[in-house]
């Protein structure tokens, strides 16, 4: 396996992470290897654009990558807001997002970015980086298969918050549902502490081994994180 891929871009404002994962670095031992690529860009995955379209657009032409998959963890702006600029570059890409977190997305979605900051005490921030939202291509629910990836409905940071998960890998995608040393929120439009609590418990209750790369911060594990929840 690659630790390099594993390493994220940190984006914007909020330094949201954004990861670039070379399907070839994750696949299982048991799938074939594939033939040479006589230099043509191989497929990966995306996971949360933040902002700074150029920054992922340039990281995959230096890796000489196109994205298969754009997997959202949750619709929250400061994870989506180089989304446009992606679908335009890359329109073959498959953008995948849970079906309650899909009003994110689609031409009507300026109001709901815009209710989500405005709770948060400032809507500026997506006033001036707004871009029409393209519409998902893969509607999530939970247990989907992305390539790889399989999707795990974490709700509570927000109703649609997923985790994409590589079981061969022990590689959880974790969003805003688990962090190191916390948490997501659950005072935006959408959050819900009990189902949060809910979502923990299930991932904590996972293999220890796996680790997690979350949303914002550095990487841990499952076990990590369950013993300074004991």
């Amino acid at each position: 396996m690659n630790e390099h891929c594993l390493k994220p871009l940190v984006l914007g404002a909020i330094a949201t992470n954004c990861y670039i994962l070379p399907f070839d670095d994750f696949a299982s031992q048991d799938e074939p290897s594939r033939p040479p690529s006589d230099g043509l860009p191989q497929p990966c995955a995306v996971i949360d654009p933040g902002e700074q379209a150029p920054v992922i657009i340039a990281r995959m032409k230096k890796l000489n990558l196109h994205p298969q998959y754009i997997l959202l963890t949750h619709g929250h702006f400061d994870h989506i807001a180089a989304l446009p600029y992606l679908a335009e570059a890359f329109p073959q890409a498959v953008i995948a997002i849970h079906r309650e977190d899909a009003a994110y997305l689609g031409k009507a979605a300026y109001s709901v970015h815009r209710e989500s900051f405005a709770a948060a005490g400032d809507s500026s921030y997506v006033d001036l980086l707004w871009k029409d939202m393209p519409s998902p291509s893969l509607i999530l629910e939970e247990g989907d298969k992305a390539g790889p990836f399989t999707a795990l409905h974490l709700p509570g940071h927000t109703r649609g918050s997923t985790g994409f998960y590589l079981a061969d890998q022990k590689l959880l995608f974790s969003g805003d549902t688990l962090f190191q040393d916390g948490c997501g929120r659950t005072d935006l439009p959408g959050g819900n502490w009990e189902s949060l609590r809910q979502s923990l418990e299930r991932l904590l209750s996972m293999d220890g081994d796996i680790r997690v790369f979350p949303g914002h911060g550095p990487a841990t594990t499952i076990g990590e994180e369950a013993r300074k929840y004991r």
